[in-house]
């Protein structure tokens, strides 16, 4: 297969100093040493954006140079991963009841009002435009280690040094008017849109937050950290769902977060069940 792969982590927020995580950059090395070892890329199908140079504008670019790539016949296998804070934004295109879309931060996250501003996070009816221009035959692997929404922030984390991936609203009017609404979700819009040959993981269920974890003397997202661990010791030999029962087994009993893999029951060669586990 002919591989594209865009690997991103955000530690730093131009804008927001008190917001910065530490394991983002970390986690896109991990998983761009598990691509090159496990999964048949090179250094040359690999673009890796970190920190200030992953702004909304250089990552949709490069998700989009993927798909037109992909659309010419030159790859057949796309994988995008990101490592980042999660968020939440009111729902510009009116085009759902629940009011707010599934967003995340850029290295140029900005405020406008009482919400982030649109023109600097990316939603998750942006990735849905980029990705639902694919062919059929190409298939498209997420990894999104970054929260959802807010509603599962765990105070004890804060006390044991991790800090979860997700950034509320920048005012508290704009908290309350968000609250109680679940997002609509990037696997739900793939589907909606006809994406077919697509795999998701994400580090927690929508509820939850995944933790910037420090981890054998490292900081590390938790979810990143032990898929790619378990990638290694497995020798990827295994189906991803048997993956995923070992990473979520990790993470249980130190972590909240349980690790989701959605995927279509028509995937191509991806050895992955058809339900949402």
């Amino acid at each position: 297969m002919a591989k594209a792969a865009l690997c991103v982590g955000i530690n730093e927020y131009v804008n927001y100093p008190d917001a910065t995580l530490k394991g983002c950059v970390n986690d896109v090395q991990q998983m761009k040493g598990v691509l090159k070892d496990f999964l048949g890329f090179a250094d040359s199908d690999i673009v890796e954006l970190t920190d200030r140079a992953a702004t909304k504008d250089a990552i949709l670019g490069e998700l989009t140079a993927m798909v037109d790539g992909a659309r010419k016949g030159q790859f057949d296998y796309l994988v995008f991963s990101l490592s980042s804070h999660g968020t939440q934004i009111p729902d510009v295109s009116g085009d759902e009841a629940d009011r707010f879309d599934e967003a995340f931060c850029p290295t140029d996250l900005a405020q406008a009002g009482d919400h982030w501003d649109p023109k600097h996070v990316i939603s998750d009816d942006e990735l849905n435009a980029i990705f639902s221009r694919l062919p059929q035959s190409v298939l498209l692997e997420v990894y999104l280690d970054t929260c959802h929404s807010g509603d599962g922030l765990r105070g004890i984390d804060m006390l044991l040094g991790r800090r979860p991936r997700y950034l509320p609203p920048p005012t508290a009017k704009g908290c309350r008017e968000l609250q109680d609404l679940a997002p609509r979700g990037v696997n739900r819009l793939l589907v909606r849109s006809g994406v077919v040959h697509h795999i998701l993981w994400s580090a927690c269920r929508s509820d939850q937050t995944s933790a910037d974890a420090n981890i054998d003397g490292g900081w590390h997202g938790a979810f990143t950290w032990y898929y790619c661990k378990e990638m290694r010791e497995t020798r990827n030999a295994l189906s991803r769902t048997d993956l995923l029962k070992k990473v979520r087994k990790d993470l249980a009993g130190h972590y909240s977060q349980v690790p989701q893999l959605e995927a279509q029951a028509t995937v191509r060669k991806a050895r992955v069940a058809a339900e949402v586990l």
